[in-house]
């Protein structure tokens, strides 16, 4: 195959499957976007967008939390075992959804762990926290993944330098390592974010469809969807549509100024 005709390949299939993708996003927008403003003072909506967003909010940061050291550890710490200890982490990664939320549902809701937890007033099933906890649960692994990649192009030489400076090796962290990866934890939050505010399968297993209680954008869809209220649904999906798009402009902003 000659040099043009393999590109000309190449570019057609990238445009083709770059309008099919416009067009299929494109019909939602073009039926569910003007009914936004019209809707957006629907009680049920605007309790179905506070809830997807406080809950995406709060498990990100929780996954950050957690992140950030499992990388550190997985990337400067030569443990036995590394290999193991990624495939293990990185299983929800790879589980579908729906799998995943079978699996915590069992863990809280019949395990003595669950009853334990239960006594102590976490209750994470058919409720805000288990909403919360399915989202953490499925999104951890993609953002370890990501800060650990990061961690890794960091030379471990500029943290020792700064320990014979007299920096404790937190410090030398905090001070070193992550001003550099600043762009990658901010790429990872987003993206961690905007697959949190869009989590359905695990949420719909471990906290239920609930309206008024555990409904989140996703569960608006499938509740609207399944009473045939499809102007609902189309309102919903374009305001999902939105977010993404956004935040995946602002990845790539970011990603550009990682590069610059």
């Amino acid at each position: 195959m000659g040099t043009k005709i393999f590109k000309i390949v190449n570019i057609s299939i990238t445009f083709v499957i770059l309008i099919f993708i416009i067009s299929t996003l494109g019909t939602v927008l073009i039926k569910g976007f003007p009914g936004i403003f019209s809707s957006i003072k629907s009680p049920e909506l605007l309790f179905a967008i506070k809830l997807s967003l406080e809950t995406s909010v709060i498990s990100t940061l929780a996954c950050l939390v957690v992140s950030i050291p499992i990388a550190y550890t997985l990337s400067r710490y030569n443990l036995k075992g590394t290999n193991i200890i990624i495939t293990l982490l990185r299983i929800p990664l790879t589980l579908p959804p729906i799998v995943s939320g079978v699996s915590l549902l069992l863990l809280f809701g019949t395990t003595s762990f669950g009853d334990f937890l239960s006594k102590l007033g976490l209750s994470f099933i058919f409720n805000i926290k288990g909403i919360i906890i399915a989202q953490f649960f499925v999104n951890l692994p993609s953002m370890i993944t990501i800060l650990k990649a990061a961690i890794e192009g960091v030379d471990i030489r500029l943290e020792y330098v700064a320990r014979t400076l007299g920096f404790s090796p937190l410090k030398a962290f905090c001070k070193v390592t992550l001003p550099i990866i600043r762009n990658n934890i901010l790429a990872a939050l987003i993206l961690t974010w905007s697959k949190a505010l869009g989590e359905f399968g695990a949420v719909l297993m471990l906290a239920g469809a609930i309206r008024f209680k555990t409904e989140t954008l996703p569960m608006a869809i499938y509740l609207n969807m399944s009473v045939g209220d499809l102007d609902a649904v189309m309102v919903s999906s374009s305001i999902l549509i939105i977010i993404s798009i956004i935040s995946l402009s602002v990845f790539e902003l970011a990603d550009i100024e990682l590069y610059k």
